[in-house]
């Protein structure tokens, strides 16, 4: 491992930081970047996204997903934990802790809202990031991209029928032109650029040549995931500052969830035998979420300055750190896999 993937955490700890303080101190700076959006994409994050999702995509060996169907038991454990576990699991959480456990504290239509962006975060499968939790667990590649495409297809027909259910309206509007632009930006442009790519390298006839090129770009991999931080928490810095208590009440039900589906997950991986590296990005996939997805839905339904939208800018927040201490302990527990 380089210094970039062995001290990782320190440098996500320290772009926190760093983000927190530019966003307070340079706030128009952020405000400016915040404003380079379309259908609330933010074309900058895309591009460092996409800067860190390129060199999996150069990985990514089709001659070899054709073989994917023959192991179909990983793509199986993703699909039943993202639509029959995840969302319901997160309106339970949202439930008991704002109806019941934190119920003297928010009032009845801030804690609705709040349970409501909880469950937009739960409907919304992880698209992008995915991709960095995979090459960091070395996951295969293939079979991650499989696992993505086929969430993005299940997403664009349940997504507006499952939210409506858990949220208990019929009006959910899904924002197509983001859930659209946001597979175009983080899968399909990334992969088409990966596929050329690794079709011209392969031309030359000499596995060096492409195992030095993935070596020269991994690190740009790192760079895109610490710049997407510094602004993720520069874009929140004043919420961050002036809302803590609230962002700490949002954080907890929802650090619950993450670590309560990724245990579901893990152990049901292991009870399925799947080698940990289709075990491990199956589980990262069921674990994190779409944000993008979930903040443009709370803010076409609620407003946004609505506590749906705080909760799905909370799960943002919580995400990063907390799935960087999953990857660790994937990588650590690799041996309780064959």
């Amino acid at each position: 491992m380089g210094i970039f993937e062995r001290y990782l955490s320190v440098w996500v700890g320290l772009c926190i930081a760093a983000g927190v303080l530019l966003g307070l101190y340079v706030p128009a700076l952020f405000a400016a970047i915040a404003r380079i959006e379309f259908a609330h994409v933010n074309l900058v994050i895309a591009v460092f996204i996409w800067v860190m999702i390129y060199p999996m995509m150069v990985q990514i060996d089709f001659s070899s997903i054709k073989d994917i169907g023959k192991k179909p038991k990983g793509l199986v454990l993703t699909l039943v934990i993202n639509w029959l576990v995840k969302p319901f699991s997160m309106a339970a959480l949202g439930w008991l802790f704002f109806n019941v456990l934190f119920v003297d504290w928010v009032d009845p239509q801030s804690a609705n809202e709040y349970i409501a962006g909880m469950i937009l975060l739960g409907v919304a499968p992880c698209t992008a990031m995915v991709f960095v939790w995979s090459q960091l667990t070395k996951g295969d590649a293939n079979y991650t991209l499989v696992q993505v495409s086929v969430n993005d297809i299940i997403m664009v027909f349940a997504f507006a029928p499952l939210a409506a259910l858990l949220l208990g309206v019929s009006d959910v509007e899904v924002p197509w032109q983001t859930l659209l632009l946001s597979v175009a930006l983080y899968v399909v442009l990334p992969l088409i650029a990966g596929v050329l790519t690794r079709r011209k390298l392969e031309k030359a006839k000499d596995n060096h040549r492409l195992d030095n090129f993935l070596a020269r770009i991994k690190p740009w991999s790192i760079t895109g995931l610490l710049a997407t931080v510094v602004l993720l928490f520069g874009f929140q810095a004043e919420v961050i500052v002036s809302q803590p208590q609230t962002i700490g009440l949002i954080a907890i039900p929802l650090l619950i969830q993450t670590y309560g589906i990724f245990a579901i997950a893990y152990a049901a991986a292991k009870w399925m035998k799947l080698p940990h590296n289709v075990a491990a990005p199956a589980c990262m996939i069921g674990t994190s979420n779409f944000f993008e997805l979930a903040v443009a839905v709370a803010i076409s339904l609620f407003g946004l300055h609505s506590g749906a939208a705080l909760a799905t800018v909370v799960g943002v927040l919580v995400e990063v750190p907390v799935m960087l201490s999953l990857v660790a302990f994937a990588n650590r527990t690799r041996h309780w896999f064959n």
